[in-house]
């Protein structure tokens, strides 16, 4: 069974999407049954392009990025989710709607928070730089998160150790 992961930031033009390709790539490369989404409480309509740029550069696939809404995944026939990941601590503050999880529920929540790259000050290189860096931290992250045994962990065991995770 597919376990799918939902990552949020406000604006879906940056941390998040970073944070699903990574994960999505991760997936595909170590044969995992993992299914990484994206989507912001306030979408931009866009990705940024230094997102963008930082993931292809990584020999991600971007084909199909697109900057959404988590209302997709709140309403009847979204992905039942497993986990729910926000990336900056805008998102992290607001009321998130109700997601449909799986058989257990609503799915497990975690805080991992970055700082915003496109503020990075030194102009686009500094920008590049900001978005590589960050690109990294959460691509270890996630393969850190795709080791983990999901099918025998309980929630609460999930929980603790995606906290883990966040914490390292």
């Amino acid at each position: 069974m597919t376990t799918h992961v939902l990552i949020l930031c406000t604006h879906n033009s940056a941390r998040s999407v970073l944070g699903e390709g990574m994960l999505n790539h991760w997936a595909r490369k170590l044969g995992k049954d993992v299914e990484a989404h994206s989507a912001g409480s306030a979408p931009s309509g866009r990705i940024n392009p230094f997102a963008l740029e930082a993931l292809r550069n990584a020999g991600v696939d971007t084909a199909g990025c697109h900057s959404k809404s988590w209302d997709a995944f709140s309403q009847a026939g979204a992905p039942p989710l497993s986990i729910v990941i926000t990336v900056c601590d805008s998102a992290a503050a607001e009321q998130c709607p109700v997601f449909f999880g799986g058989t257990a529920g609503q799915p497990v929540k975690v805080h991992w928070g970055y700082p915003d790259p496109s503020n990075a000050e030194g102009g686009d290189a500094g920008k590049r730089r900001a978005f590589e860096l960050t690109r990294q931290a959460l691509g270890y992250r996630m393969l850190q998160l795709l080791q983990l045994p999901f099918e025998s962990l309980d929630r609460p065991a999930l929980q603790a150790a995606l906290s883990d995770i966040g914490n390292s």
